[in-house]
């Protein structure tokens, strides 16, 4: 006779599932307490004790979000779609109802911090990208200090200025940075988090020691900025000085320049977050936007969305606005909430294929994604020039074209342009590189009336071209086309065999 207990049948219970359900539960705890113990592993194989709480406090957050990944993973939590409204006016504030302000009376309570732990290697350059020249031979950090030196000695204030590195940047970044000794500006930098890559199938770390390979471990992802800024010092260090609001933006965004009417606007409303948002236009349509969820502004990122709503996010007209990553943040907010442990930032899980044909787990937050937690948090509606990212070769065409002209550190529009929008540029593969890229133009042609330039295939350009209206060239598998130099090409399609034809 059986012990077993018999399972009685209801019309709604399935004992399969029931099963199935409770043997998931089990596989993510043993999951979890693997993982702990490996971290704890790792963290007896350091002899000094002060490195040992250093790795131990980064490891207990890297388990905290570890165990909040196998939570949503057992729990299959999605979000509720229905409950996904567009923000209210109260929430998203167009720039222009900012008042105006010429005043600098609140820039000594501010700090300027820049993402930094980004390599240049889709462009095809290797360290940091901060380090590529993308205008009159400077880089991305000479642009940004000559901003932050120019504020600081026209009104004469000490805004600091902050890198958050990652150890894919940080040694070279400070090496970069002597170089800038003699400015008036203070600069400050401090490594983000680094996390161990998970193994796929184990579901246990990749590295065995904290000295194995750095390919066996990743940045977590700017959501980690408050932590790491709390672990670094950094914020007690800014708060002691009386620092009270931060702006952030990701290093490669040459439209984020310190604006006072933000800053006013931040100090006036009480808001301890602000985030900047801009006007989407089909080439942003992945980008994250502001909803209303349940009376909260929050982010919503396209990985965050079910498939069969894919089609409604990306479309402009519900979603009009999306994030730029331009945020302005309390200081003191971020300690209040980060000592309550309340930042909990949406999982976005990141497969990856290593060459070895591993596949691994990175988790990763956005920091963005923290606005829920902050009093008084809204969105502004900036003007586009406010979002001007290098994030390939094409948007290298634009920023070094005549399209604008540098001012003390700034990059501005050219009046010249008579309509405020940039050109849809796309650049075939020759020219994904920036060696390849640079070599491929005798001199950036003009482009102050082009709207639409589109080049494929083995294609050079000679000196002084001019490009207006929309351009397409097109240099078939085995030819090239060299654009004679001061060429005029409007409205024009341009071939293999370099016959003009009208457009």
């Amino acid at each position: 006779m059986s012990n077993q207990p018999t399972e009685k049948s209801n019309g709604n219970h399935h004992p399969h599932t029931l099963s199935a359900v409770d043997f998931h539960s089990a596989t993510l705890g043993v999951a979890a307490n693997a993982m702990r113990n490996e971290l704890n592993r790792m963290a007896h194989t350091i002899q000094d004790m002060k490195s040992r709480r250093a790795f131990q406090n980064e490891m207990d957050n890297f388990f905290i979000l570890f165990t909040r990944y196998l939570n949503e993973k057992s729990k299959k939590a999605k979000l509720n779609w229905d409950k996904v409204k567009e923000p209210s006016p109260e929430q998203i504030i167009p720039y222009k109802k900012l008042e105006r302000c010429e005043s600098p009376e609140h820039l000594n309570k501010l700090a300027v911090l820049k993402l930094n732990g980004g390599l240049g290697t889709t462009m095809g350059c290797v360290g940091p990208k901060s380090a590529i020249e993308v205008r009159d031979g400077m880089t991305f950090l000479d642009l940004s200090v000559r901003q932050i030196e120019y504020l600081n000695s026209k009104y004469d204030v000490n805004v600091p200025f902050i890198l958050m590195n990652s150890f894919n940047t940080d040694e070279e970044t400070k090496r970069i940075v002597h170089k800038y000794s003699s400015h008036k500006i203070n600069i400050l930098t401090f490594n983000q988090s680094r996390y161990p890559r998970i193994n796929k199938e184990s579901l246990l770390p990749m590295p065995r020691s904290p000295n194995a390979d750095i390919s066996q471990w990743y940045p977590p992802g700017h959501g980690d900025l408050f932590e790491s800024m709390c672990n670094s010092g950094i914020l007690d260090q800014l708060i002691s000085e009386g620092k009270e609001y931060l702006f952030v933006s990701n290093v490669d965004n040459l439209g984020a320049v310190v604006d006072l009417n933000i800053l006013q606007h931040m100090v006036e409303s009480d808001a301890e977050f602000l985030m900047e948002v801009t006007d989407k236009t089909k080439a942003d349509i992945k980008g994250g936007t502001l909803i209303d969820y349940e009376g909260t502004v929050r982010l919503l990122e396209v990985a965050q969305v079910p498939p069969e709503h894919m089609e409604e996010f990306k479309s402009i007209t519900k979603f009009r606005i999306f994030n730029t990553n331009n945020l302005w943040i309390n200081l003191k907010a971020i300690k209040r909430i980060n000592d309550e442990k309340e930042f909990n930032m949406e999982v976005i899980v990141n497969n990856k294929t290593l060459e070895s044909g591993e596949k691994v787990i990175q988790l990763e937050t956005a920091v963005g994604a923290a606005i829920k937690h902050f009093k008084n948090a809204h969105g502004i509606n900036v003007p586009r020039a406010r979002f001007l990212p290098v994030k390939s070769t094409s948007d290298l065409f634009l920023v070094t074209s005549d399209l604008y002209s540098l001012n003390h550190g700034e990059l501005v529009m050219n009046p010249k342009r008579l309509f405020q929008t940039v050109p849809l540029v796309k650049l075939g593969d020759e020219f994904k590189k920036v060696a390849n890229f640079l070599s491929r133009f005798q001199s950036i042609p003009s482009i102050l009336e082009l709207d639409h330039l589109t080049v494929t295939g083995d294609v050079r350009f000679g000196a002084g071209v001019t490009l207006k209206g929309t351009v397409i060239i097109v240099a078939n598998h085995g030819s090239r086309i060299d654009i004679p130099p001061y060429s005029l090409l409007e409205n024009k399609i341009v071939s293999g065999n370099l016959v003009l034809l009208e457009h």
